[in-house]
């Protein structure tokens, strides 16, 4: 590569394990593979349970990685998340979680009513998250999810974000580009695989705190984080540990993939490798 380092492209799905006290190892099409300075793991939310296990036995080995196993299992629950973000004080919208209430009135109620936002605890990318603008619509996707035996997320429905949503990008503790994602029109998701267009964004001063205290309580050197402009403050939508590149880069013009590399050429020391943060 343009900066003098040597790059492998592994499938974590295709790797596999030598677990042993001794000589741990991560063996890929037959051979070990070779002690790796650092990894950057790009992990399917589909695949976060084997995904984190070859992480965590890469860190076993002494391999730096820029976002440790325990941390990307921590933020790719959702659950976990936004109670541990809930517990730092970090703004995110009322948010409640049921799998099977007694009371689904009570439970649209107690975040602020209709409009809600219905997501359920294991989509991504937009999938399965409904919006229902009536209490009766609510009700009925709630007991269509739980019909299901499906867990579920109800957030209230920050209107004035009008559709839009604010991509932070985290490397090291700071927020290294930033990008605006603008919903298609009739549609309240601003994901880009769902029709969304991004464009560069200037940050608050407090949303650029509420970007890096998220990253830091999820234990992430590097990471999306997703906000909301909302009357109260900027609000955390979600940290996601391998945050897509092309769009921010595309959006904002800037070496993201460098400044990823940057940071690993300053931090990547054999053994580093430690949980951060709590939970």
């Amino acid at each position: 590569m343009a900066r003098g380092h040597t790059v492998d492209v592994v499938d974590t799905m295709h790797c596999y394990m030598d677990i042993t006290s001794s000589r741990p190892s991560v063996r890929y099409k037959g051979k070990a593979l070779p002690k790796y300075d650092a990894v950057i793991p790009r992990i399917g939310a589909s695949v976060t349970f084997y995904g984190t296990s070859v992480v965590r036995q890469f860190e076993m080995t002494g391999t730096f990685s820029i976002n440790e196993s325990v941390a990307i299992s921590r933020s790719r629950d959702k659950l976990r998340s936004l109670q541990l973000l809930s517990r730092k004080g970090i703004g995110m919208p009322r948010t409640g979680f049921a799998n099977h209430p007694d009371r689904i009135d009570d439970l649209i109620k107690n975040v602020g009513g209709a409009p809600v936002v219905i997501k359920l605890l294991e989509g991504t990318q937009g999938i399965g998250v409904v919006l229902a603008d009536t209490q009766k619509a609510a009700e009925a996707i709630i007991e269509a999810f739980m019909g299901l035996n499906a867990s579920i997320l109800v957030q209230e429905f920050i209107e004035e974000a009008g559709g839009a949503d604010i991509r932070c990008l985290v490397v090291g503790g700071k927020v290294i580009a930033a990008m605006k994602r603008q919903a298609a029109e009739g549609e309240f998701r601003s994901n880009l695989h769902r029709g969304g267009v991004a464009k560069i964004v200037r940050l608050s001063p407090q949303e650029r705190k509420t970007a890096v205290d998220a990253a830091k309580t999820m234990g992430l050197n590097m990471c999306g984080v997703d906000l909301l402009r909302s009357k109260n403050g900027p609000m955390v939508m979600e940290v996601n540990s391998s945050p897509g590149l092309e769009g921010i880069e595309t959006a904002t013009g800037k070496d993201v993939a460098g400044m990823i590399f940057e940071f690993i050429e300053k931090n990547a020391k054999p053994n580093r490798t430690r949980t951060k943060g709590k939970g």
